[in-house]
């Protein structure tokens, strides 16, 4: 079976009101990219794929007239691919949803949130995702109420053919940019904010892995985690990085034992810090004119998922071997997205 996780950027500026889509020659949200050179992109890097499930970042969003789940599958209908269902969480505050696009002929999926409601005050043990979580980020005895704008997309899933049931998390977690900054202080302060929220958030979803490992549930957590080790000189504030947490260190507080979460390019990265590192995105400063590329997606497995076969790629277009020989498949991953797709593939 092959999973994927796949950050499609501007996906929303590519259907109507209506959620129909929008096949013309008007500029979508990509820098110099029509519509219908992303949509026919997107078309040909979905089926090379070939994924039995794909976690969409940014996915449309719904309101009163659209329906983001029924938007992917017109999508999926019009690109004729068998990843034709689709499956939605809570609703995020943003234009970017988190959904799963699947096979259902392979496997069967539905939203399974986990933990309990909260009020404005929070819960100080891991809510439900569209809940408030009380934590003392900066250790002043007063603890911060964090919030997800993108609520995780938690999903209980089962294999078709073995009757295998496994968990799926589904994250874009909290970007670090300095959206909004304009003189150098601002920079600072809005960046630092930013990874706070981010740390908080990986904290909780940390939270919700150790729940389900404890209950030997296999666990794949997968999406844009907006982070990377040594992607940011505010790190060392903090110590780790998010995917750090996530993924799960050795020894915990008081020397506690914790299971980690498997991902090769994360450890890779982590390992790394001099030299060549995996890369899944590519995004352009326009300041600087040059590209600047980052690891920000990642497929975390449960060691009992990671030793059912799993082997992992990114779809880098000048990384991977395979990607970069097929000139087609390779313009089509530069125009569909700024991020690459990320599969793992196991005997499930």
């Amino acid at each position: 079976m092959r999973i994927a996780t796949y950050n499609v950027e501007w996906f929303a500026n590519l259907f109507d009101e209506a959620g129909t889509v929008m096949d013309d020659l008007q500029w979508s949200g990509r820098r110099d990219v029509k519509r219908a050179e992303q949509l026919e992109a997107l078309s040909l890097v979905f089926k090379a794929l070939d994924a039995d499930a794909i976690m969409v970042i940014e996915a449309p969003d719904g309101h009163l007239r659209r329906n983001g789940g029924h938007a992917l599958e017109r999508f999926a209908e019009w690109a004729g691919l068998r990843t034709r269902a689709a499956v939605l969480g809570f609703v995020s505050e943003t234009q970017q949803e988190i959904a799963l696009l699947y096979d259902p002929d392979v496997l069967r999926a539905h939203h399974d949130p986990i933990g309990e409601p909260t009020g404005k005050k929070g819960s100080a043990e891991a809510p439900r995702f569209d809940g408030v979580f009380r934590l003392d980020l900066n250790v002043d005895g007063a603890p911060d109420l964090v919030r997800f704008s993108k609520p995780p997309l938690e999903l209980a899933m089962e294999s078709l053919a073995t009757g295998a049931t496994f968990r799926m998390i589904g994250v874009h977690a909290k970007s670090k940019a300095p959206h909004g900054a304009r003189k150098r202080a601002d920079v600072m302060r809005i960046s630092i904010d930013n990874r706070r929220k981010q740390l908080a958030q990986c904290i909780w979803l940390r939270a919700r892995v150790e729940e389900h490992l404890a209950r030997n549930e296999p666990l794949i957590v997968l999406g844009d985690f907006n982070d990377g080790p040594g992607l940011d000189e505010y790190e060392k504030l903090f110590g780790r990085s998010g995917i750090e947490i996530v993924l799960g260190a050795e020894e915990g507080e008081n020397g506690a034992t914790l299971t980690p979460l498997v991902e090769p390019h994360a450890r890779m990265a982590l390992g790394q810090k001099i030299g060549a590192a995996p890369v899944s995105a590519r995004f352009w400063i326009k300041h600087e004119k040059r590209w600047l590329s980052a690891l920000l997606d990642y497929v975390m497995l449960s060691e009992d998922l990671a030793q059912k076969g799993a082997v992992w790629r990114i779809w880098h277009p000048f990384d991977d071997h395979d990607c970069y020989r097929d000139q087609e498949l390779r313009e089509a991953l530069l125009t569909a997205s700024d991020h690459f797709p990320v599969t793992v593939d196991l005997a499930l």
